[in-house]
């Protein structure tokens, strides 16, 4: 298994481990607004305190190893505009899932914080292969994944859910990056 780092550096961002606190900022960013969620596996978040739940949950859980929880960060100032998620497993693989609040969409933020990311896993010893999925429809996310240097691999049929959009599995495009 893959042992995460403390944070990860880029010249605009740190991301470093979420903690509990920042429940209060995702919740405002991005977590209750709906389109950001669009094309998430959750709802927007209505009550700051399951919000908050969730937050404490996912800290402990990057605390113990089983996934790289990080809060993406503006360098300069600190402010949270996002997350991002690395999630390993047994098999020489990392899975990558990320969300960015809606005013700093379109600026190059997630692009620069998946780069680093990614460059960073396949440096491990035991990691032969990032990934990530989005939605059909998801084109920004598409787009961040192909400038971050995944190659799209197919499609995968019925894959996920995404509740914002249907109750039914959807489509989604499979990207990797491998070394």
């Amino acid at each position: 298994m893959v042992g995460f780092p403390g944070g990860f550096t880029t010249k605009r961002l740190l991301l470093r481990p979420i903690e509990a606190a920042d429940s209060s900022a995702a919740f405002d960013v991005y977590a209750s607004d709906p389109l950001v969620t669009r094309y998430l596996s959750w709802t927007p978040y209505v009550d700051p305190g399951v919000c908050a739940k969730f937050f404490a949950q996912h800290a402990a859980r990057h605390a113990n190893g089983e996934i790289g929880a990080y809060a993406i960060t503006l360098r300069e100032t600190r402010r949270l505009i996002g997350a991002f998620d690395l999630r390993p497993d047994t098999h020489c693989r990392v899975n990558v899932g990320y969300v960015l609040g809606r005013p700093f969409w379109r600026q190059g933020y997630m692009t620069e914080a998946l780069s680093e990311v990614v460059a960073w896993a396949l440096a491990q010893p035991d990691v032969w292969r990032v990934w990530g999925v989005t939605d059909v429809e998801n084109r920004a996310s598409a787009g961040v994944m192909e400038r971050a240097g995944l190659m799209r691999e197919g499609v995968l049929r019925r894959w996920i859910r995404h509740p914002n959009l249907s109750t039914d599995p959807r489509d989604c495009l499979c990207y990797a990056r491998v070394r």
